[in-house]
């Protein structure tokens, strides 16, 4: 069975970041074409401990997709500072960084997550 490309990519890039970041919680992020979601994980309990969705009400209003992923960060970052977790580390999964996930990953950056 052939495997995808997308795939392929997306464990390349879990292996790495997991072989250098053990002790740090991860932002995984899924994208689609409407929507945009992303949860902080623990991968030592496999639980996960804050996300945000662009499906919640407060995001429905908003048509716009990049202002969408700008306004995730913030509360994602937000949320993330009520929990503790300030050090964590980017899982992109199979997307390449530009547009709206690297718009989302500069807008945690700006509102106080290290990674």
């Amino acid at each position: 069975m052939k495997i995808r490309s997308s795939i392929k990519r997306k464990l390349r890039n879990r292996k790495n970041l997991k072989a250098r970041s053990y002790s740090k919680m991860r932002i995984s992020v899924y994208k689609s074409l409407k929507n945009l979601s992303a949860q902080i994980i623990d991968d030592k309990s496999n639980k996960t401990l804050v996300s945000v969705s662009s499906i919640e009400k407060t995001f429905k209003s908003n048509k716009d997709k990049k202002n969408i992923s700008d306004l995730l960060g913030q509360e994602l970052a937000k949320r993330a500072k009520d929990k503790k977790i300030d050090k964590v580390y980017f899982d992109r999964g199979e997307y390449k960084y530009h547009g709206r996930i690297k718009l989302f990953a500069e807008s945690l950056r700006k509102n106080g997550l290290k990674f």
